[in-house]
């Protein structure tokens, strides 16, 4: 390390001199760790209420009131910039681009108006010479409104980043988890170069430490270059899983956000700006940094072993009181119904006296009806929104079907067939409850599923 820039910087330990943004995010909660564990004092920026720990100030503050952000960057020497808003329901997702130029904006001015010396920024890889999707794009100008003022700015530019609370990580995670077959779209064909979350936290500490970084753009990668492809491959392997992949040229971004938005957790307004950014390759061509802050870099292998053993061993006792109160009584609820029903309706082979069930056109219909429902149990059990999807619809066909069969009961004429005997009568009541079960559950389930996909274990 640079001797007497450390020295500097650590002669500010109790002043609190460096800023945080993004304090409790992925990138932020891992970089308050390090800068504390090394003996730094931190002032952590947040919009939530967090409590003091050991060298960290928590601040609460909203980066779209200027007032707030002064007097938080009053006494700051350096600031990291670590914001994105991205998340948020599917009806905004479109207008993260213009509220992060407002954030870079108000952080700049804010920045200038406190004194701030030194501003450090975590943006994405890109490249300037092509046609870059909205989030790159946006990710690029919030560096260019930065760098716009008189304050000194390190920007880095990062490719994929992996780590237990990485967003595109957990979505490729999630779908090498869930699927054994996947159908994708052209862009697992993008090469990246993959870094692990702990060494971005090295280079981010590295720039505060090292004064030449200062005022300069720097691309930053790991020691591996593969495709999304190939990096699915490995964490399957990882897993000691197979992994078959065939891939649709035309399916477009939207579609695939979508798809992840019902197999991952990941929500659509994420995934959709995520995936546009993966249409491009991104790869180091300048390496410059490495010279400046040499390190050994993590390969893709020891970088996956780290972030899922970190999912394995944190515990997250707040999310899981939650979700065990609602949320897993109706996943429970809805793989019994499930199961009730295909057991209920096996019922007809050995209790119904008509000949009709055993008609091609009836065992055919029931064939697709038992491959519907072990299709559904499978991805409820993973705790995906294209299972409870699925429950639900198949759920309202079994339910219309079971009181098609009972139309006999109210107007003494049959619709499907025959008039059922008394004890097929009944089935189809009881039936019809626990159809209305799986209803239930499966729509507590799809729209209150608890969104946690950095916090659960691999499958």
């Amino acid at each position: 390390m640079n001797q007497k820039a450390t020295q500097d910087s650590k002669s500010q330990n109790h002043s609190y001199s460096i800023l945080v943004t993004g304090a409790t995010g992925f990138i932020g909660s891992k970089l308050i760790a390090s800068l504390s564990s090394l003996g730094y004092s931190v002032k952590a920026m947040s919009r939530k209420n967090v409590p003091d720990s050991y060298l960290i100030k928590y601040v609460k503050a909203d980066v779209f009131d200027i007032n707030q952000l002064e007097n938080v960057m009053t006494g700051i020497d350096i600031a990291y910039y670590l914001l994105h808003s991205m998340e948020g329901s599917k009806e905004h997702w479109k207008e993260f681009v213009s509220r992060e130029r407002i954030q870079a904006q108000n952080f700049l001015q804010a920045a200038t108006k406190s004194g701030v010396k030194r501003i450090i920024y975590l943006g994405g890889l890109v490249n300037d010479s092509l046609d870059l999707s909205p989030h790159m794009r946006s990710r690029k100008e919030v560096g260019e409104i930065l760098a716009s003022g008189s304050i000194p700015v390190t920007e880095l530019r990062a490719s994929l980043i992996i780590g237990a609370k990485g967003g595109s990580y957990a979505m490729l995670r999630y779908l090498v988890e869930r699927l054994r077959i996947m159908v994708t779209p052209s862009w697992v064909k993008s090469l990246a170069q993959p870094i692990a979350v702990d060494d971005v936290v090295s280079y981010l500490i590295g720039c505060m430490e090292y004064q030449e970084t200062s005022g300069r753009i720097f691309e930053i990668g790991g020691p591996d270059k593969m495709t999304y492809e190939e990096l699915m491959r490995v964490y399957s392997a990882y897993l000691n899983k197979n992994l078959f992949i065939i891939q649709i040229p035309f399916l477009t971004t939207r579609l695939s956000s979508y798809w992840v938005d019902l197999i991952t957790p990941v929500k659509a307004s994420l995934a959709r700006p995520l995936i546009d950014s993966l249409v491009h390759d991104t790869v180091v061509t300048d390496d410059s940094l490495t010279k400046i802050i040499p390190m050994k870099l993590k390969s893709v292998r020891e970088s996956i072993d780290i972030a899922t053993k970190e999912m394995q061993y944190n515990t997250h006792e707040i999310e899981q009181k939650q979700e065990k109160t609602g949320f897993l009584l109706n996943q429970k609820l809805l793989l019994f119904s499930l199961v009730a029903m295909a057991i209920t309706g096996t019922t007809c082979y050995w209790l119904d006296d008509r000949n009709s069930v055993y008609e091609p056109v009836w065992l055919l219909t029931s064939i697709f009806w038992y491959v519907a429902i072990f299709t559904s149990i499978i991805f409820v059990k993973n705790k995906t929104r294209l299972g409870y999807l699925l429950a639900g619809i198949l759920s309202w066909l079994t339910i219309a079907f079971w009181l098609l069969n009972s139309f006999n009961v109210i107007f003494d004429s049959p619709i499907l067939s025959s008039i059922p005997n008394d004890i097929i009568t009944i089935r189809n009541f009881i039936s019809i409850v626990i159809a209305a079960l799986a209803i239930i559950a499966s729509h507590n389930t799809f729209h209150n599923i608890i969104d946690y996909p950095y916090k659960e274990k691999p499958i």
